[in-house]
């Protein structure tokens, strides 16, 4: 009998969900109303860069970046099957957000690995 890939695609789903119901809005909140009405400082490009270089942050923000990615595409497919009706190209349809997802987390892993730029 074939094993079914549903668990992991659900357990992807579910963790960039939550990742993404927890995270981003703190953090929205603190880029767009914290720190220009002044609650939070502003800091410097040095203290950012060094941050942001540090292996484990590169790890945590590659990780909520391809979470949220996977729970995108496991909501624009089944938005795609149900919403417009498009089951009948399941097999696109689930290669195409997947995929994607997949490419666009490749991408951000090689941009933090860049990081910081010369």
């Amino acid at each position: 009998m074939k094993r079914s890939k549903e668990p992991l695609v659900w357990a992807l789903f579910s963790s960039g969900g939550m990742l993404a119901a927890l995270v981003l809005p703190a953090l929205a909140f603190v880029l767009w109303f914290g720190i220009p009405l002044g609650w939070v400082p502003a800091p410097s490009y040095e203290a950012l860069v060094a941050e942001i270089g540090h292996p484990v942050a590169k790890l945590v923000l590659l990780g909520l970046v391809t979470l949220s990615l996977f729970h995108w595409g496991h909501r624009f497919r089944y938005t795609l099957y149900d919403g417009l009706q498009l089951s009948h190209l399941y097999g696109m349809i689930a290669t195409l957000c997947y995929g994607g997802a997949a490419a666009l987390s490749l991408l951000a892993a090689w941009v933090l690995w860049t990081f910081p730029l010369p």
